[in-house]
């Protein structure tokens, strides 16, 4: 392995910039500088505001959007400066610090710094803040800029802000730019070397992403191609899978290491480092960004990542895998021309290419915001809806966030202020969830097992997937007997680990990451010191269950769920979410709390789908939802429609929120609320009355209609509450749709009128009329027509003028038929009928029927 700590800087194009970015910044205090993909903007910016004096006796700080850049930025400028790493140059990351009073050039990732303005609103130490990658469009790279310019334009007008970025198009760029007013722009034009992007001629189909990525550098290395190569995945399985299988496929030609942000520092080190031979890379976009790999002269990019995002209706985070845009993709691409002309071959089409999204959504719209609300409000920003947001989150998202901080007692339910509680959880650099449970753990003395569950939940796996049959025995000999929380397991998993000095074939041999194991260590250490300080009490004691699966249920109960049946894994959390427990748990218990509730992909192909995975289970109690939220939890009586049973039946339930978990269930409801639920299901369509017909609508009609035209009368309109009292009335003393699907209506529908109402229905809009020939012909009445009868012409002869109907008011339209009864004519006076249309109609059909009378 050889380290090139003799890097070449000089021909890098920031250079170019130099002069004119020391310049600007001494009469502007805030610039936007765009420079390509590795114009050395992230180590060599830096070095000129400290070499170039604008620091006075402060520090430079380096916002990251990522912490496996972080550290090898810092250590490459320290290589490069000839210091060692923690002196001029440092790094700080959430609970790894190697930075001491002489850093004058740190970097660090985002959130630090956002912490550190709440202990030092005035940065008096900082002189400038350069966010590196902004185009990344990080949270709390967001958050920390409107913070920064806040504290620019109050306590620190000398702070020098400059916001970095290589793929800000113009929209962006006037979207910071405006946000930044009075802002300076600059440019770094060109990359270091040109790269030529070439895309696959047809879809990759089926084929596994690891192996095209390998078939299709074989074909470009017969092609000659020299220097290194930088193949880009999704993630470490991806990684992994394309490591092995361009180890199998290319021998001892080349060495292939993997890089992601999971991997101990050494394992990454050794990734970036020089050697003999010639290298191939296979990452994540840890190395999209910031991080250079000299020496590489072709990209494989699978245009491929796994982007985290937080589902806020549903409150659920996903980790899928998705395309990356455009904008990612010449992130990438820019990676092979860091020290010559290089190549990028895309695994997919330029059509596939053109319907890629031009910028990756920010994270502010994906992300889940609780954290950074809570440190807002402790900054004393109560109304984050009016927080100086570059761009505004989802408001839904806003809502989630404040409902969670209420649940874990972080904000007041009324105001929304932070509280005292809320205060003494930003002392935690972990989740709100872990620093409740931290501070309630004290009241349960419980304090050193929910620090160390809250360090088991900070990083990389601690247990592996299942493999052998041997590592499986192994795994149950130690954890097989426990049923009550799977953190129980984990934290069995550590002290094993640790007892065993972290050696790698034992934890092996066991299913445990010792490197991972080695690092929960580091952080539960931490944790502790942190709880000192804040007045915890950390002594040794006994494990007390029942006390750490309280403070679980302190931290999650928004995740309570219960089972749905005991031959599944099959279950719903609170707000009606359902999902699936992880089959890896071992809690049977049929109530329960889960610390993590993430969407998966499952399969792949045509075989892909969606499953909502419930992992980190913790058995509860009932009686603990009672004793800890008595709010929240409730009994119900409920009287409801089975739409299996199609009856109504009443059910007594207790809840906690919206999740039943509990009911009984009772074939006898009261009679009233079962009426009402049955006219319900009617209305609805989901239960018939057979004997609602027609002639009960034209009875409703007749009553309706002579209420229009004999208003004297005063009666009652029947209108759709009436029809549903109708309707609740027939079903009175029924329990089921088959009890009313033959009850008698129109008695009951006749019966909302008075005896002399009906007789006013009979008289004035009769069902019939009779005709002089004898005939009884029905009535049909409208809505808004003329109510109408149809009748032969022969049967009409003697009624010389209109037919009329409520006390002569209204005269009833008619049809007149042929012998055949087929309509020839509509009518509502049959005076003009005689006089003008009849003669002509007689001629045709007398003709046609004789030997019906023609008068």
């Amino acid at each position: 392995m050889i380290f090139d700590h003799a890097m070449r800087t000089a021909d890098l194009p920031i250079f170019e910039v130099e002069q004119r970015l020391l310049e600007t910044l001494v009469s502007q205090k805030r610039l936007v500088l765009t420079a390509p993909t590795g114009s050395g903007k992230s180590t060599q910016v830096p070095q000129m505001l400290l070499d170039g004096g604008l620091l006075g006796n402060g520090q430079v700080t380096v916002l990251q959007p990522r912490r496996l850049p972080t550290r090898m930025l810092a250590k490459w400028v320290a290589q490069a400066r000839s210091v060692k790493l923690g002196g001029e140059v440092g790094y700080q990351m959430r609970l790894d610090n190697v930075t001491s009073t002489a850093t004058r050039i740190c970097y660090l990732t985002e959130g630090v710094l956002l912490r550190r303005m709440l202990t030092d609103p005035s940065l008096k130490d900082i002189s400038a803040i350069v966010f590196d990658e902004f185009h990344e469009r990080h949270l709390y790279g967001d958050i920390t800029l409107a913070r920064a310019l806040e504290i620019q334009e109050s306590a620190r007008p000398d702070l020098v802000i400059v916001v970095m970025s290589a793929t800000l198009d113009t929209a962006q760029v006037k979207m910071v730019e405006k946000y930044l007013q009075p802002c300076a722009l600059l440019s770094s034009e060109g990359r270091a070397h040109p790269v030529a992007i070439e895309y696959l001629s047809a879809p990759a189909g089926n084929t596994p992403i690891w192996d095209l990525a390998v078939k299709e550098f074989q074909r470009l290395v017969r092609q000659d191609l020299q220097g290194d190569a930088l193949i880009f995945m999704p993630g470490a399985y991806e990684i992994s899978r394309t490591v092995q299988a361009a180890r199998d496929a290319l021998g001892k030609e080349f060495v292939v290491f993997p890089l992601h942000g999971e991997l101990p520092p050494d394992d990454q080190d050794a990734a970036v480092a020089r050697y003999d031979r010639r290298k191939i890379v296979v990452a994540t976009n840890v190395a999209e960004t910031s991080l250079t790999i000299d020496g590489v002269r072709l990209v494989i990019d699978s245009g491929l990542a796994r982007i985290p995002r937080y589902d806020p209706h549903r409150g659920i985070n996903t980790l899928l895998i998705e395309k990356i845009s455009r904008a990612a993709a010449d992130q990438r691409a820019g990676r092979a021309g860091r020290t010559a002309p290089g190549r990028c071959l895309r695994l997919w089409t330029t059509h596939e290419q053109n319907a890629r999204p031009p910028q990756e959504l920010s994270e502010v719209k994906r992300l889940d915001l609780s954290e950074v609300i809570l440190t807002l409000k402790a900054s004393g920003v109560n109304d984050v809806r009016t927080f100086r947001w570059l761009e505004a989150p989802d408001p839904r998202a806003l809502e989630r966030a404040e409902m969670l901080l209420r649940d874990l007692e972080a904000i007041d339910d009324k105001t929304g202020a932070i509280t005292a509680l809320g205060r003494r959880m930003l002392a935690f650099p972990v989740h709100p969830r872990y620093a409740r449970m931290l501070l309630a753990a004290q009241d349960y003395g419980c304090v050193r097992p929910v620090a160390l569950i809250a360090a088991l939940t900070q990083g990389r796996d601690l247990l592996g997937r299942r493999q052998s049959a041997q590592a499986n025995d192994a795994r149950d000999d130690l954890f097989g007997n426990e049923t009550e929380s799977d953190f129980f397991v984990l934290m069995r998993a550590w002290q094993y680990a640790e007892r065993n000095g972290y050696q790698a074939d034992r934890c092996r041999r066991a299913g445990i990451n010792a490197q991972a194991a080695r690092q929960v260590g580091l952080l539960f250490e931490q944790f502790l010191r942190i709880a000192e300080e804040e007045g915890l009490d950390i002594s040794e004691e006994p494990l007390a269950h029942d006390s750490v699966r309280r403070c679980v249920l302190v931290g999650f109960s928004d995740q309570v769920g219960k089972r749905l049946d005991s031959s599944s894994q099959r279950c719903e959390l609170v707000h009606g979410r359902p999902g699936t427990l992880a089959r890896e748990s071992v809690v049977k218990a049929p109530l329960f709390v889960v610390s993590e509730v993430r969407e998966v992909e499952r399969g792949g192909g045509r075989e892909r789908a969606l499953n909502v995975v419930l992992n980190l289970a913790t058995a509860i109690q009932e009686e603990w939802l009672c004793e800890l939220f008595p709010k929240n939890f409730k009994e119900v009586r409920a009287v409801a429609y089975d739409p299996t049973l199609r009856r109504v039946v009443a059910r007594h339930e207790a809840r906690f929120r919206d999740l039943v978990l509990e009911e009984t269930i009772s074939d006898d409801p009261p009679a009233e609320e079962a009426a009402q639920i049955l006219a319900r299901e009617v209305a609805a369509g989901r239960c018939v009355l057979e004997n609602w017909d027609e002639s009960v609508e034209q009875w409703i009609l007749r009553v309706n209609r002579l209420s229009e035209w004999m208003p004297e009368l005063g009666l009652p309109l029947i209108g759709d509450e009436a029809r549903a009292a109708m309707i609740e009335l027939i079903c009175h003393g029924a329990f089921s749709c088959s009890a009313i699907k033959n009850r008698p209506v129109l008695p009951v529908v006749k019966s909302w009128l008075s005896r002399q109402q009906q007789t006013w229905i009979e008289e004035y809009t009769p069902e019939r009329i009779q005709l002089p020939k004898g005939r009884n012909v029905k009535v049909v009445y409208s809505k808004d027509a003329a109510p109408t009868i149809a009748a032969r012409i022969q049967d009409l002869y003697g009624i010389k003028d209109a037919l009329r109907i409520a006390n002569h008011r209204v005269a009833v339209r008619i049809q007149v038929l042929a012998p055949s009864n087929r309509p020839v004519q509509v009518t509502e006076n049959l005076a003009v009928f005689w006089r003008e249309t009849y003669p002509k109609l007689k001629q045709q059909l007398q003709r046609r029927y004789p030997k019906h009378e023609w008068r």
